[in-house]
């Protein structure tokens, strides 16, 4: 252990995928990391399921397992909580932890509308514990690069659009009703599920991190039996420059998912899927293109998790990367587009 950085104790809340992807970044033996992570706790529906967790992500760990997530609040040694649930139990689960003391990591979409990301601020100030939306894609150094390059060397001049999809097949007609991806109860559909990071990207490139604009939603979605399954969207600025978002569960997105234009150039970002970028391509005029390339070991969730460790060390309760009123803002922007589509949950009208 190295003494000059923060140790956070983490408690995982559901055994899911992205929990998975998450605790093998955090075991990862990395070069230059700003802060030491332990997997203290994991809470799962069983124990059984939470063994078989340990056993195939965290291989010569011994974490405490419960079979319920209460027990995970309640562990004194456990810091912070990282909450890995379907979106439709954000709330709850968040609003559980911070009631108990916990500081909060709570995966994206942070809620199913923005009067649920509301509740749970305003515990989270009641409490004074750190809270933050797990939008990890804008804490990787790539995106730190690239914003840099827009919004303070502004290589691209006035940047006038930005084109970011995120499509995956996912073959929705399928699944059981129970499933997560075609229940409304639970947040189903690709808005919420995938085209949350098309939007953070048109922001990424649209917007610098001291000035945000509200732009004018236009918003279409094609719904099958209530669950969006594609959905597009227009972001219209006062100052003029748009951002075109889509998601789709019907296709799959090419490696170039997002295009940058400007008035003396283009950049072009590249990478598995939208949430995990792996280069970007600058081309101005008349001059060769220029290709960044980042080093990324693992998926790339310690980069967000180094900084709620520094964050937390410092006594902050939110992040300056991802602010509590930015995660408000999105969530707003989601109910706008949700409300021009048609897509609905019933907890809207809670």
């Amino acid at each position: 252990m190295t003494a000059e950085i923060p140790t956070l104790r983490w408690g995982i809340i559901a055994t899911s995928l992205i929990s998975s992807w998450f605790v093998a970044d955090l075991s990862l033996d990395r070069l230059n990391k700003r802060a030491n992570h332990a997997i203290q706790a994991i809470g799962s529906s069983s124990s059984e399921r939470g063994h078989a967790f340990v056993e195939k992500y965290l291989p010569g760990k011994a974490p405490t397992v419960y079979a319920t997530y209460e027990q995970v609040y309640q562990d004194p040694d456990v810091d912070i909580v990282y909450i890995g649930t379907p979106s439709a139990f954000h709330k709850q689960n968040c609003l559980d932890a911070i009631r108990a003391g916990k500081h909060v990591l709570c995966e994206k979409a942070f809620a199913l509308n923005e009067a649920e990301a509301k509740a749970v601020f305003a515990e989270a100030q009641q409490k004074g514990v750190f809270v933050m939306e797990a939008m990890w894609t804008r804490f990787f150094p790539l995106v730190q690069k690239l914003q840099h390059l827009l919004h303070t060397e502004n290589v691209l001049g006035d940047v006038h659009r930005v084109f970011c999809d995120l499509a995956m097949r996912m073959d929705i007609a399928s699944l059981p009703s129970t499933s997560r991806l075609k229940n409304p109860a639970l947040g189903a559909g690709s808005l919420l599920d995938i085209g949350i990071y098309s939007l953070t990207w048109a922001i990424l490139g649209l917007e610098s991190r001291t000035e945000s604009e509200n732009p004018r939603v236009l918003a279409s979605q094609n719904l099958s039996d209530g669950v969006d399954i594609a959905t597009s969207v227009i972001l219209t600025y006062p100052s003029g420059k748009q951002g075109i978002v889509t998601s789709s569960t019907m296709a799959r997105t090419s490696p170039a998912f997002c295009r940058i234009e400007g008035s003396k150039g283009t950049i072009v970002v590249e990478g598995f899927v939208a949430p995990m970028p792996s280069f970007f391509t600058v081309t101005l005029q008349d001059q060769e293109p220029k290709r960044y390339d980042f080093e990324k070991p693992g998926k790339g969730f310690y980069w967000e998790a180094d900084a709620v460790a520094l964050d937390i060390s410092a006594g902050k309760t939110q992040s300056d990367v991802m602010p509590w009123k930015e995660t408000l803002r999105v969530m707003g922007l989601v109910d706008k587009i949700r409300r021009q589509g048609g897509a609905r949950f019933p907890q809207d009208e809670e």
